[in-house]
C-alpha cells in the first residue's frame, strides 16, 4: 500500500514541502488575485484562420508552462466578431458575459459543440517549451471538469501545476509519467530555467511582469481582479501552489469503499458531519502523500538502493540492528541517517530516504503509538480498540478524524473509534476567528476568575459549538448561566443547609439521611413527590442523553429543573421548611430537598465539577453510615430510582403550573398585583382528565393566584369560548417543503367546526395535503372578551379566565400584604434572620391603621411578631427605621432589638412569682437572659433563641458556645434546667449558681398584672432611666406604679 510516485500536490513554498489534501483544506482565506483572459490564435486550420481561442485564469504565473487548452465536450461554443477589437474569438456561449456586457459588442457567426474544437492547434504563449509541439502539445482537449461557472469555458492546461490538468494531459498523451518535466519552479516557489524572462522571481510576484509581457505581445484580451477563497499553508501562512513533486504515498483510493463502510459503523454528534461533510470527503479521497521534505520529524523507515530498485522497510529498532549491525535508541534523523544496510541483491548498500513522515500520519497512529503496539501492551490495546470516544473540532474532519480512519481501516479493517463528538469553532463575538494579534476576545483567565470555570464550562456545553456549529463567544452568555442556573441552584442549597442547622438549633433534631433505607412515606406531600419524581426523571434523561453523547440537551432541562426547584418547590414549601407545620412535616420537606440537591450534585458532577464538589463535600457529612468517598468525582453517575418516578404527578403539576402562569399573565394585563385577592379563576378544557388533575391541586392554585375560589368546566359555550389552530411549521416544513407555508396559513384560518373534525378523526385534508392532528396545535380563546370582567389567557393546554373585580375586602387584604412586604424587606435590609427576636413598631395614616387591625392574623402569620401602633420607647435599641408610601398612604416602620436587651418587658401572672433566668459571663462582663418571658406559663425560650440573645447582648459575630461548668450546653439540654445558673462563654470548671438576675430589673404593677423590665444589659451598659422605664411600662396610665423588687415593697 506504499509506493513512490509523482503527483501534483498542494505545495508550501514557505515550508519547502508538499502537503496532503486535508492539510491544504485547513487554512482558506479570501484574497484578491489577477483574473486575465488570454488569446490563443488557431494555427494550421484554414477555416479558422485569424481566429483565437480565449482562456481565463487567476494564476498568470502558470501560463509559461502551458501545454494545452481544454473545453467541455457537450457544451456549446461560439465564434464571435468583437466589434471593438475587430477580431474573432471562440469561447463558451454561456460565458459571453465574462468579456461582454451587452450583445451589441459582438456578433455570433458560428456555433460549435466542444467536441468540434478537439484537436485544434494554437500558437504557444511563450517559446520556453515550444519544442513540445512536436509531441502533441498546444492542442485543444476535452473533459467534463470544465464548467460554465466562471471564466470563458476554455481552461488553459499547465499539467505540472494542476491536478485536473495533469490528469487530462496524461490521458491525452501530452505528457507521460517518465517524460520531460515541465515544472520550471523550485522548492521556494521561484522560476528556474528555461523560463529565462522571470528566472529567480517568486511566482506570485511574477504575475505582474507576465501580464505586462502578454500585453506587449497583444495576447492579453482582458485584465481584472477577483476576490476568491484561496488555500494557505497552515504552518507558514503563505499561499499554496499546486506543483508536481516526487513523494511516498499510502494507497487510499483502493480502500474508499471500506472507509465508507467503517465510517457508517461509528456514531457521530452531530450526525450531519458524518453523513455529509466527512462521507463526501471520503468519496473523493486520493492517495495520501505521507512524506515531507523536512529535517525535524519521524524519519520514513525506508532504505533503498541507488537505482531505487531494492527497497527495505524496517519495522523496529531490533530489525534495524539485525539488518545494519548498529544499535540505536533515538530514531530521529541525526541518529539513523548515516546507517546503511547491505544489499541482498548485490547493489552495494541501501541508504535511508531523506524524507520524514507527515505529522498527520503520526496523529493517525496515536491509538497504536501510545500503547507502543505491537511491541508492548498488546493485550491491553486489543481489548480497548476501537476507542469508546474521541472529541475534536470540526476542522479535524479532513485532519485527525480522516487519518485515524485511513490507518485503522488499512491495518485492522475497522474504525479507530466508536463514538465521536465534533465541536464547532469558538469565534469572536462578531463571528470572526479569534486572533491573538487582534485581541478580539476576552481574556479566558479573567472570565474564569469573574464567573467561575463551571459557568464557562456549562456555557460552552450549551452552545452551538457542541452541535458542530460556530459559537460567537459572548461574556453575557456566561453571566446568564451564572444568573439563571448557578445562583438559584446555590441559593436552594444554602436554604437547605440553613434549615438543617435551624432544625438542630431550635428543635434539637440532628438531621441524618440514610441513603440505603430511605423511602417515601405518608409524611411526604404531593409537591414532595412531584419534585422527587421530576429529579429522578431528570437523572434518567441525563443518563440517556450522555449515552447518546448529546451534551447540549442537558442544560435546557437543568434550567427547567432549577426553576422548578426554586420558583416552585422551595417557594411553595417555605413555611414547611421553616417548621411552621410541625416538626414531622418540616423533616419531610427538608429530607425531600436534601435528596433532590444531593442527587443533582452527583448527576451534574461531569457538567459542573466544582459546584457539585462543593455541595457534595458538605452534604455527605449528614449521610448515615461509614465515611463516603472524599470526592463526588469518585462516584458513578447515579441510577434513576424508578419507584420515585410518577409521570402522572409530573403531568398534573405541569398543568397546574400552566394554569398559574396563565393567571399571572392575566393579572399583569390588568395591573393587579398578586397581593390583592381576587374572587375566582375559571379553567376551561374539554378534557375531564385535565380538569381532574387541576382540581387535585386546587389548594396550590388558589394560594399562588391569591383567589378565593377555583372553578373548572368543560362548558365552552357558557364563557363564549372557541378553538383556534396553528400548524407545526417545523414538522410540516420537513414533510411538505415549500407547500408548508400555504398549508400553515390555511390551518390558521380553520373554523371551530373544522378543528373539531380534525380532533375527532385524527386528520384533515388541507389544500390537497393530509395533515395529522399531531401536526396541529389548538388553543381556546374567548370571543368578545374585551368588555368582560374576566381576563382570558390560554396556551395549548387550557383556557384560564380570571375574575378581575376587586372589592373593598380585597383592597384591604392587598394593602395588608403590602405592609407585610415592607416589613419583610426591612428585615432583609437589616440583615436579620427569621429567628431574630425583635419588636415591630409602625406609625401610619388612619386607613393603614384600620387595614392592619382588620388583617392582624394575616400579617402576624407572616412576620411572626405583633405590630405595635406607636413609636418605640426612648431606650429601645433601634435596628432600622424607614418611612415611605403604601399606595397613597404614609407608613413608617421601626424594628428594635427585643429579648433580654435593655427595655425587655415580660409579665408575671401574679405578684410574687420570680422570673426564670440565667446569667451569662464573658471576659468579666455579666448579662441576664430571661428564660420564661410569661412567668409561670411554662413556655420557655428555645436553645436557639438563647444563643441568639447572647450573641446580640455581647455583639458577637458567631453563635456562642455556652458552658455549664465544663459541660457544653446543646440543643438537647432542657432550657428550664438553666434557671439560676451562671453560664460561661467558654469552658469553665465548676457549675456556678445565682439567686437573682445580675442586671437591674424594675417591676411595673397595675392591679394583678406585673411587668418586669430589664434596665441594663450587660451589667453597667445600655442603662435606662426611671423615666424611660415608666414610658416603656405605660406608667402614665392610672394605677400603674414602679417597684425595685418582685415583692412590690420598694416603690420607685
Amino acid at each position: 500500500m506504499v509506493y513512490k510516485g509523482f503527483k501534483v500536490m498542494p505545495y508550501s513554498t514557505g515550508c519547502n514541502t508538499p502537503l496532503s489534501n486535508f492539510e491544504a483544506g485547513q487554512n482558506y482565506k479570501d484574497v484578491v488575485d489577477p483574473a486575465v483572459i488570454v488569446s490563443f490564435p488557431i494555427i494550421n486550420n484554414t477555416d479558422e484562420a485569424g481566429v483565437s481561442l480565449l482562456a481565463w485564469t487567476t494564476t498568470p504565473w502558470t501560463l509559461p508552462s502551458n501545454l494545452a487548452l481544454c473545453v467541455n465536450p457537450t457544451e456549446t461554443y461560439v465564434k464571435v466578431r468583437d466589434e471593438k477589437r475587430n477580431k474573432e474569438f471562440i469561447l463558451m456561449e454561456k460565458r459571453l458575459c465574462s468579456l461582454y456586457k451587452t450583445e451589441s459588442e459582438y456578433t455570433i457567426s458560428k456555433r460549435y459543440k466542444g467536441t468540434d474544437l478537439q484537436g485544434l492547434k494554437y500558437e504557444p504563449l511563450f517559446n520556453y517549451f515550444k519544442h513540445r509541439g512536436d509531441t502533441g502539445a498546444f492542442t485543444v482537449l476535452t473533459d467534463k471538469y470544465v464548467t460554465d461557472a466562471s471564466g470563458t469555458g476554455i481552461v488553459h492546461q499547465a499539467p505540472y501545476f494542476g491536478e485536473d490538468d495533469y490528469r487530462v494531459c496524461l490521458a491525452n498523451g501530452i505528457i507521460t509519467k517518465d517524460g520531460e518535466l515541465v515544472c520550471p519552479v523550485d522548492e521556494c516557489g521561484r522560476f528556474t530555467q528555461p523560463v529565462e524572462d522571470f528566472c529567480g522571481q517568486y511566482v506570485k510576484d511574477a504575475d505582474k511582469e507576465i501580464i505586462k509581457m502578454l500585453k506587449a505581445s497583444k495576447r492579453l484580451i482582458d485584465h481584472q481582479t477577483i476576490k476568491h477563497s484561496y488555500p494557505f499553508c497552515w504552518r507558514s501562512d503563505t499561499p499554496l501552489i499546486y506543483k508536481a513533486v516526487p513523494s511516498w504515498f499510502v494507497t487510499v483510493e483502493t480502500i474508499v469503499d471500506q472507509l465508507l463502510e467503517n465510517n457508517s459503523k461509528s456514531y457521530w454528534v452531530p450526525d450531519f458531519v458524518k453523513e455529509k461533510r466527512f462521507a463526501n470527503w471520503l468519496k473523493g479521497a486520493r492517495d495520501w502523500a505521507v512524506s515531507r521534505n523536512r529535517y525535524w520529524g519521524t524519519p520514513l523507515p525506508l532504505w533503498i538502493s541507488e537505482d531505487g530498485e531494492e527497497i527495505v522497510c524496517v519495522g523496529s529498532i531490533a530489525e534495524l540492528k539485525k539488518l545494519s549491525g548498529e544499535s540505536v535508541e533515538d530514531i530521529h534523523r541525526e541518529s539513523v541517517d548515516h546507517i546503511t544496510i547491505p544489499s541482498t541483491q548485490g547493489k552495494g548498500v541501501l541508504r535511508r530516504v531523506t524524507e520524514v513522515f507527515d505529522c498527520w500520519f503520526e496523529s493517525g497512529s496515536m491509538p497504536y503509538a501510545q500503547q507502543h503496539y505491537p511491541f508492548q501492551r498488546k493485550r491491553e490495546f486489543e481489548e480497548s480498540f476501537p476507542a469508546d470516544f474521541i472529541a475534536e473540532g470540526i476542522d479535524q474532519t479532513r485532519g485527525w478524524f480522516y487519518t485515524l480512519l485511513v490507518l485503522s481501516t488499512a491495518l485492522f479493517g475497522k474504525p479507530a473509534f466508536k463514538n465521536l463528538i465534533c465541536n464547532g469553532l469558538v469565534l469572536a463575538s462578531d463571528g470572526s476567528k479569534m486572533s491573538k494579534r487582534k485581541k478580539n476576545y476576552p481574556e479566558p483567565s479573567l472570565i474564569v476568575d469573574k464567573y467561575g470555570a463551571d459557568a464557562v464550562r456549562l456555557y460552552l456545553i450549551n452552545s452551538p459549538a457542541v452541535r458542530g456549529d460556530g459559537l460567537k463567544f459572548k461574556e453575557d452568555g456566561v453571566r446568564d448561566i451564572l444568573k439563571d442556573v448557578f445562583l438559584p441552584w446555590f441559593n436552594a442549597y444554602r436554604y437547605l443547609v440553613q434549615n438543617i442547622e435551624r432544625l438542630q438549633r431550635e428543635e434539637g433534631i440532628e438531621f441524618r439521611h440514610d441513603e440505603t433505607n430511605w423511602k417515601l412515606t405518608d409524611d411526604y406531600n404531593y409537591m414532595d413527590r412531584w419534585i422527587l419524581s421530576f429529579t429522578q426523571s431528570l437523572i434518567k434523561f441525563v443518563r440517556a442523553e450522555m449515552a447518546a453523547y448529546r451534551l447540549y440537551t442537558v442544560v435546557p432541562r437543568l434550567i427547567k429543573f432549577v426553576e422548578n426547584l426554586t420558583n416552585w418547590y422551595v417557594r411553595m414549601n417555605r413555611r414547611r421548611l421553616k417548621g411552621d407545620s410541625g416538626a414531622a412535616d418540616c423533616q419531610a420537606a427538608v429530607e425531600t430537598l436534601f435528596v433532590v440537591i444531593y442527587s443533582m450534585a452527583k448527576v451534574m458532577a461531569p457538567f459542573t465539577p466544582f459546584l457539585a464538589e462543593t455541595f457534595y463535600r458538605n452534604l455527605r457529612n449528614v449521610i448515615v453510615g461509614e465515611v463516603k468517598e472524599e470526592s463526588v468525582h469518585f462516584l458513578m453517575v447515579p441510577e434513576p430510582r424508578e419507584e420515585l418516578i410518577d409521570t402522572n404527578i409530573e403531568a398534573a403539576v405541569s398543568r397546574m403550573q400552566s394554569v398559574i402562569e396563565l393567571g399571572r399573565v392575566s393579572r399583569d394585563r390588568r395591573t393587579l398585583p398578586i397581593k390583592y385577592p381576587l374572587k375566582e379563576v375559571v379553567v376551561v378544557n374539554e378534557d375531564e382528565g385535565f380538569l381532574k388533575e387541576v382540581e387535585s391541586l386546587r389548594t396550590y392554585i388558589i394560594e399562588e393566584l391569591n383567589v378565593k375560589s377555583l372553578t373548572t368546566t368543560t362548558d365552552r359555550a357558557a364563557f363564549n369560548v372557541k378553538m383556534e389552530a396553528q400548524g407545526d411549521s417545523k414538522a410540516l416544513g420537513i414533510r411538505l417543503k415549500k407547500a408548508s407555508k400555504d398549508v400553515c396559513k390555511r390551518i390558521a384560518g380553520m373554523s371551530h367546526e373544522e378543528i373539531c373534525k380534525l380532533q375527532d378523526q385524527g386528520y384533515i385534508e388541507v389544500l390537497g395535503e393530509r395533515v395529522d392532528v399531531s401536526e396541529v396545535r389548538t388553543k381556546l380563546v374567548v370571543e368578545g372578551s374585551q368588555n368582560s370582567h374576566y381576563e382570558p389567557n390560554s396556551d395549548w393546554q387550557a383556557l384560564v379566565l380570571l375574575d378581575c373585580r376587586v372589592d373593598e375586602s380585597a383592597k384591604s387584604e392587598g394593602l395588608a400584604r403590602e405592609v407585610t412586604n415592607r416589613i419583610q424587606k426591612l428585615r432583609k435590609e437589616a440583615g436579620l434572620q427569621p429567628n431574630d427576636d425583635i419588636s415591630i413598631y409602625y406609625e401610619a395614616d388612619k386607613v393603614l391603621v384600620e387595614v392592619v387591625a382588620q388583617n392582624q392574623e394575616l400579617i402576624n402569620s407572616a412576620v411572626k411578631q405583633p405590630l405595635l401602633n406607636k413609636p418605640p420607647a426612648a431606650g429601645d435599641q433601634v435596628i432600622i427605621s424607614k418611612e415611605g408610601k403604601v399606595k397613597d398612604y404614609n407608613l413608617k416602620v421601626t424594628l428594635t432589638a427585643r429579648g433580654n436587651t435593655v427595655g425587655m418587658s415580660f409579665k408575671t401572672q401574679s405578684t410574687g412569682h420570680q422570673p426564670k433566668f440565667c446569667n451569662i459571663s464573658k471576659d468579666g462582663e455579666v448579662a441576664t437572659v430571661v428564660l420564661e418571658p410569661q412567668v409561670g406559663s411554662g413556655n420557655f425560650i428555645t436553645y436557639g433563641s438563647l444563643c441568639h440573645l447572647v450573641k446580640k447582648i455581647f455583639n458577637l459575630k458567631e453563635s456562642p458556645k455556652l458552658y455549664k461548668g465544663s459541660n457544653r450546653v446543646t440543643s438537647s439540654d432542657n432550657v428550664a434546667d438553666l434557671d439560676g445558673i451562671i453560664l460561661a462563654i467558654g469552658s469553665g470548671s465548676v457549675v456556678a449558681t445565682c439567686s437573682e438576675p445580675a442586671c437591674r430589673v424594675v417591676y411595673a404593677a397595675k392591679g394583678e398584672d406585673v411587668s418586669a423590665i430589664v434596665c441594663e444589659n450587660p451589667v453597667g451598659k445600655n442603662k435606662l432611666t426611671n423615666t424611660q422605664v415608666a414610658e416603656l411600662a405605660n406608667c402614665h396610665d392610672e394605677g400603674c406604679k414602679l417597684y425595685a423588687d418582685i415583692g412590690l415593697t420598694n416603690p420607685l
